[in-house]
């Protein structure tokens, strides 16, 4: 796994909406430092750092990044508790008829 993305998955989930601008901006700092597409393991990785909202559209970019790796990361439905990040990405697999599933349920 690169530097770059050890270093961002080392710093934990993303912050919620309370953070300081400086925070919210040193994680996109972080995140633009990782050259696109990601390994498989490193969108794996990638995955236990969403935070408990977007914060500030920073999750989505988070997603597109995670997304740019071999797909899909999430082959399984999330369990109804999980982050609605994860719930998110596994969703718009089952769309984009990367992995069987149904979205009614």
């Amino acid at each position: 796994m690169r530097p770059e993305v050890q270093t961002f998955v080392a710093d934990g989930t993303l912050p919620d909406w309370d953070a300081s601008e400086e925070e919210i901006d040193r994680r996109v700092r972080q995140l633009e430092a990782i050259s696109r597409p990601v390994t498989a393991e490193e969108a794996t990785a990638l995955v236990a750092s969403f935070g408990p909202d977007d914060c500030y559209g920073v999750a989505w970019t988070l997603l597109h990044l995670i997304e740019t790796g071999p797909n899909p990361v999430l082959t399984t439905k999330p369990a109804s508790d999980a982050n609605e990040w994860h719930d998110r990405l596994w969703r718009r697999a089952v769309n984009g008829r990367l992995v069987p599933g149904d979205l009614t349920a």
